[in-house]
């Protein structure tokens, strides 16, 4: 399939494959900037509905700038990755303390938001602003992948970037990314499994088992209320290490805070 053959399918497959999303019905910057941290390793089914009851509690920056963060990892339960929501409620007030509530429109400047790195930077670029900037994420990989790069190993995402710059739609980059975003996922549940072949690409542990699993559960004990120290550890340690390890990563995270004996989501 040649470049404008594979554009013109890419279009076709969007039509066809559409997926119906709230951030797609309102892309200002807030809501993409909300639901692109919620999509990071989690599928959109999950996050719909949590994404709808996260922007009716917090719908606009101050909002968001102005809550607890204990309030905030209560509503994000469920999700997993809590630092994610730290990262948004710190991005948060930054954008309110530094830019006036308005998200920025320079790459630059929304990668020094906490949580934002260059293809999260580059996808809100393109979903709230239009723009036909690069960005590379999981469906794109696999889309390009099974299009340009069948059978190989090793595939830098430089690579992947040439084809982008070559087959982007200018004139409605937004589209052309919900087009690849949905196709990739079509791809992916009908057996498609090529993201190995990326040069990036690293297996993500099991959870069972893990120190991330013992994490997740002392956050959500403490979504139920304070704990006392020797509680919260008698009811969560499987004696195996991972509580000290969970616990301390939490406190260095500000995700979790001991006062005398009790402990805390953190309330700032």
């Amino acid at each position: 399939m040649n470049l404008e053959d594979f554009s013109r399918y890419i279009q076709e497959k969007g039509r066809a494959l559409y997926r119906d999303m709230p951030w797609r019905h309102d892309t200002r910057g807030y809501y993409v900037l909300v639901s692109e941290l919620m999509l990071q390793q989690t599928q959109v089914e999950r996050v719909i509905p949590k994404f709808e009851q996260f922007i009716m509690r917090y719908p606009d920056f101050p909002t968001l700038a102005n809550a607890s963060l204990a309030d905030v990892l209560t509503l994000w339960s469920g999700l997993g990755y809590n630092r994610r929501a730290k990262y948004l409620h710190d991005a948060a007030k930054m954008v309110v303390t530094r830019h006036n509530g308005l998200l920025p429109v320079a790459q630059d400047e929304l990668m020094k938001l906490p949580g934002v790195g260059i293809n999260t930077a580059g996808a809100i670029l393109a979903y709230t602003y239009n723009e036909p900037v690069v960005f590379i994420e999981t469906n794109v990989r696999t889309v390009y992948f099974y299009h340009f790069f069948k059978n190989q190993q090793d595939v830098a995402d430089a690579a992947i970037r040439e084809k982008l710059e070559q087959t982007i739609d200018r004139e409605h980059p937004r589209e052309f990314y919900w087009a690849l975003m949905d196709y990739g996922s079509y791809l992916k549940k009908s057996g498609v499994k090529n993201v190995a072949a990326s040069r990036h690409y690293r297996k993500q542990s099991p959870l069972k088992g893990s120190v991330r699993e013992i994490r997740g559960h002392i956050i959500r004990e403490l979504t139920q209320g304070e704990r006392s120290y020797t509680t919260l550890r008698k009811k969560l340690d499987p004696g195996d290490g991972r509580f000290d390890d969970a616990y301390t990563q939490l406190l260095q995270d500000s995700l979790v805070e001991q006062r005398g004996g009790i402990v805390s989501l953190t309330r700032e």
